[in-house]
């Protein structure tokens, strides 16, 4: 089999897997507000569906992302999942022989969407307790220059958890205003955190950002997100997107009904997400050899070190699915710190933090008598 054809069997088979308890792939699995149900139902029953959207998304929709982030005076293009976002993004801002700066960790896509494009990425080690696990504005000074086209950042940080105050922020828009890059603020965990500050504030020229609906509202299957800039960059984006017939219709009047509603239900959501990582804490700690290197989180999961605890993160990923429980390995974000860690997303029913925890000693061991290499994606 080609090795897209055993990612998408790996994925096949987990979706398909009755009552599986998903903590691997940071996405919401609390109950959404009853709006939101109604307002896809709704939707169902008038036949919304037979027509395409707007290219850009519905106008209701459009002004409520950019309030939402923070940014009430930027524009935005709704796509189909902040995956659509980054991928339209990094076609129309990367060059070749340019370099693409970002973390690592970071998210894998985008770097692999700027090695498309002919960019040059450069990846700048954050995972160090004495930076903070966060990129530093002297590390990033150091690493851009004229041959600079994109700093991508994601902020709070995927998979670390870590989140950028205002003033480093702030830095990090006048280092990538000072070498005339694009700043691409992948904002996909902002709603977790407790202090979220928005790149474009400080630079308005170059920055864009890129909003997710699969995790704070929970619809990583219905594939809502949205690209936020000024309305220059997004003209540039809308002249020739992935698709220009619309995003989801059902999906966008689900986000409609999630964000006019926000503030009656998330509170809660963000309540028991830290319900989870207290209890993710004390399970970890009750365990020798494993460690949390951030925490609170300001992103929905947290990392756990598995290296003195004699477990290869791999093997423990693997004995948890013998139990129906799916969390992720390392490797997936980090080639060169993902044998450290495994990660395990929070914003899931009690029962299924609670689930894992009480595993996690059986599953240690589990994996210290199976470490043989598995096939993980």
């Amino acid at each position: 089999m080609r090795n897209f054809e055993q990612r998408n069997a790996y994925f096949d088979r987990l979706c398909n897997t009755p009552g599986l308890m998903w903590l691997g792939q940071n996405t919401n699995h609390f109950d959404p507000h009853p709006a939101v149900v109604d307002a896809v139902t709704q939707a169902l029953a008038r036949g919304d569906y037979h027509a395409y959207a707007p290219p850009a998304g519905f106008e209701e929709l459009r002004q409520l992302i950019v309030r939402d982030a923070g940014v009430p005076q930027a524009c935005a293009f709704v796509t189909d999942g902040a995956v659509e976002a980054l991928y339209n993004v990094c076609r129309h801002v990367c060059e070749p022989g340019k370099d693409f700066v970002t973390t690592d960790p970071s998210w894998a896509w985008p770097m692999a969407f700027a090695r498309q494009a002919g960019a040059n990425v450069v990846e700048l080690p954050i995972y160090d307790a004495a930076q903070g696990y966060k990129l530093t504005a002297a590390q990033l000074r150091a690493a851009v220059g004229p041959d600079t086209g994109v700093i991508y950042l994601v902020d709070p940080n995927n998979p670390l958890g870590t989140c950028h105050t205002e003033a480093e922020i702030r830095e990090i828009a006048e280092i990538a205003r000072s070498v005339g890059a694009y700043l691409i603020h992948d904002a996909t965990y902002s709603q977790f955190a407790d202090d979220f500050t928005p790149a474009w504030r400080f630079y308005p020229e170059k920055t864009v950002m890129t909003y997710s609906f699969s995790k704070w509202l929970g619809l990583a299957g219905m594939r809502l997100g949205a690209v936020i800039s000024n309305a220059d960059i997004i003209e540039r984006l809308a002249s020739a997107p992935p698709n220009n017939l619309g995003s989801n219709v059902l999906s966008q009047r689900a986000a409609i009904a999630g964000l006019k509603t926000k503030a009656e239900w998330f509170p809660e959501v963000k309540r028991r997400l830290r319900r989870n990582q207290a209890a993710l804490a004390e399970a970890v700690a009750r365990v020798d050899g494993l460690r949390l290197p951030v925490y609170p989180s300001q992103a929905n999961l947290l990392i756990v070190e598995t290296g003195d605890a004699g477990v290869r993160p791999e093997a423990l990923v693997a004995s948890y699915q013998t139990e129906g429980v799916m969390i992720r390995q390392g490797t997936y974000h980090t080639k060169r710190f993902g044998d450290r860690f495994v990660k395990i997303s929070l914003t899931v029913p009690e029962a299924w933090a609670d689930r894992c925890c009480e595993l996690l000693p059986a599953m240690v061991e589990h994996a210290r008598k199976h470490p043989d290499p598995v096939a993980l994606f």
